[in-house]
Formats: C-alpha cells, sequence, structure tokens
C-alpha cells in the first residue's frame, strides 16, 4: 500500500516508517523538523529512513491548508497514519496556540485530504491523557472522559470527535489510538527517560513530581508501532449492534473505532527509576516535588479491546525495553 505516515521524524512516526518498509509499503513521510526537541535527533531518525528506495520525504506542517490539499491531490495514499502533534501536558501551559495549530488544524486539514481523495482508513494517534480526572482503574475506552487535565488532552479529546463527525458524514473509516507513556530507543528528549537518563550521567538531580506516588502505563514503542500497524490493516465498519440509547464512546453506528495501546501494567514511578539506575549502574539523586498541573497521578490501560479487534497486547517488560534505551542512548551519544 502506499501510506501517508505524518510526524515521519517524530520518534513514534519513524519507527513505525520502518515498520511498513519492512513489510513491503511504500511511505511518504511528512514532518515540519520543528524546534520543539532537538532538530539533530529528528534528523538522525531520518537519516536512518532516508537510504530506502520505498520512502519519501517531504517537509510539510500539517497545518498548511495549501500544502495539505496539494499533497493529498498528488499522491492519492491509499492509507494513513496521523502522528504528527504538538505533545506534552506540561508545554500546552506555556504555549497553548501551537495545540491548537497542530493538533486541531493540523488535524482538520489530514481530515479534509482523506475525505476528498477516498482514503480508505485514517489511523491517529489519541492519547491516555484523555482520561484526565477519571480515577477509575484501568482506563477503559467504553468510559467517559469528558473532564481532560490539560490543554493537550483537550486537542487529543478533540480529534476523536472530529474523526467521529467525518466518519458519520462521509463515511471516512477512521481508528484513534490513546497511546499510554510510550519509551524506547529514538525517544523524545522532553520525556521522563530520556531526562532521567541525561541527568544522572550528568551527575545532576532528577525531577521526581507527586513526591514519587505516580504510576504509569510504560509502553514499549515496538509493541506501540505492532499495534498502529495491525489496526490499521483492519479496517473499521459501522457496528451493527451499537446502541444509540446506551451509548458506548468506543464505537458507532459510523465507520470510526477507539482502543487503548498501553502495557495494562501499571508501574510505579519509584520503580521505573530503580530500573534504570540498574541499567546506568549509577544511583540517581532525587528531587521531591509536587504533581504538576496538567499531570494526573497514575494511568492503567485496560486493552481487552485492542486484543479482541488485532489480537495483540503490549507486553515488554520494562527491564528489557529500558535496558534497549539505555544501550540506545549510550551509543548515539557516544558515552
Amino acid at each position: 500500500m502506499k501510506i501517508l505516515v505524518t510526524g515521519a521524524a517524530g520518534f513514534i512516526g519513524s519507527t513505525t516508517s520502518h515498520k511498513l518498509l519492512a513489510r513491503g509499503d511504500e511511505v511518504v513521510g511528512v514532518d515540519n523538523l520543528n524546534d520543539y526537541y532537538d532538530v539533530t535527533l529528528k534528523q538522525s531518525r531520518l537519516n536512518r529512513l532516508l537510504p530506502h528506495a520505498n520512502f519519501r520525504f517531504i517537509k510539510l506542517d500539517v497545518a498548511d491548508r495549501t500544502g495539505m490539499d496539494a499533497l493529498f491531490a498528488t499522491e492519492k495514499f491509499d492509507r494513513v497514519i496521523h502522528l504528527a502533534a504538538q505533545a506534552g501536558v506540561r508545554y500546552s501551559l506555556q504555549n497553548p496556540h501551537a495545540y491548537i495549530e497542530s493538533n486541531i488544524v493540523g488535524f482538520t486539514n489530514v481530515l479534509e485530504g482523506c475525505r476528498h481523495n477516498t482514503v480508505q482508513h485514517l489511523v491517529y494517534a489519541s492519547s491516555s491523557s484523555v482520561y484526565g480526572g477519571n480515577t477509575k482503574m484501568p482506563f477503559s475506552e467504553h468510559d467517559s472522559v469528558d473532564h481532560p487535565v490539560s490543554l493537550y488532552a483537550a486537542s487529543k479529546k478533540a480529534n476523536e470527535l472530529m474523526a467521529h463527525t467525518y466518519s458519520h458524514l462521509f463515511a471516512l473509516p477512521t481508528t484513534g489510538l490513546r497511546f499510554f507513556t510510550v519509551y524506547g530507543p529514538w525517544g523524545r528528549p522532553d520525556m521522563a527517560l530520556f531526562l532521567f537518563t541525561k541527568a544522572i550521567l550528568d551527575d545532576k538531580p532528577i525531577d521526581v513530581f507527586n513526591y514519587g506516588n505516580m504510576q504509569r502505563d510504560f509502553t514499549y514503542v515496538d509493541d506501540i508501532v505492532e499495534g498502529v500497524v495491525r489496526v490499521l490493516d483492519r479496517v473499521p465498519e459501522p457496528n451493527p449492534a451499537y446502541d444509540t440509547v446506551a451509548a458506548d464512546p468506543a464505537t458507532s453506528y459510523a465507520p470510526y473505532r477507539i482502543f487503548n495501546i498501553g502495557n495494562n501494567n501499571p508501574v510505579p514511578l519509584l520503580d521505573y527509576i530503580a530500573c534504570l539506575e540498574d541499567a546506568l549502574g549509577k544511583k540517581a539523586e532525587k528531587r521531591l516535588l509536587p504533581l504538576q498541573d496538567g499531570d494526573v497521578p497514575a494511568t492503567y490501560a485496560n486493552t481487552d479491546a485492542l486484543k479482541d479487534w488485532v489480537g495483540f497486547v503490549p507486553g515488554t517488560k520494562i527491564e528489557e525495553g529500558i535496558g534497549r534505551f539505555v544501550a540506545w542512548y549510550r551509543d548515539y551519544y557516544k558515552l
């Protein structure tokens, strides 16, 4: 198939592109290579993709309406994996307009491109952050997610609503994937594992929020990508059993689905740090701080729906995943 991957120079986007290329798909990668974090790292990810004969890169911002219209009209993609977004909960408190431009305007441009060019299936990244103020564990796609606690979360919830509208109005098959704390080689420098590793190796303290009383459903990047590609291959259809009286947010009378992709195993943050200390062979100096605005104390994915849909559940243990990340980090930064 000919597949568009937006955010192709990103952490998940580049890894997804490799997976698609390995199985013989033609991939067109789009990214704006912005400076939210180290552009050199983005370029390094891209450089690993460029030698593939079936990969082409186009530097383009998904918020560029004219450019996106032309891209879709020219390329005629079979399917689209939309991973480009302004990420980060904490940054959304400082620069809210970036989230509207990328996550709302950009997603509109992707939806319009799919609508007008008969794309067979749009798979897009949502986030575990949509669960916001929910405290019922594990988080289920069948539960309401109407109380986001950050603009980032609100933008991802908005994406799900926008996708449903296009599935309803234009019969565009869409699948939203709620990612749970993705980590692994080639990861983002603004995420905890990267920040902790750099600080520990630099003999600097690490910031541990909520005084360490945090739990996260850490999910290894290869598991995320396996889920993305399997979901891409199963195009949703209208659910004939959908009950409009007892409405289920995870499915619809339209060709629309929502799935969690998480490890189904919340890990205390202090255990995660201990695992990193073991992999580095070095102890961390912890600076215990209160919970940050926009953050939640715990995440935990119910993955039953994903298993039923594509027969897959993430399962990489943190010891293995962190070990691979540390090996990559030492190699990439020549440490």
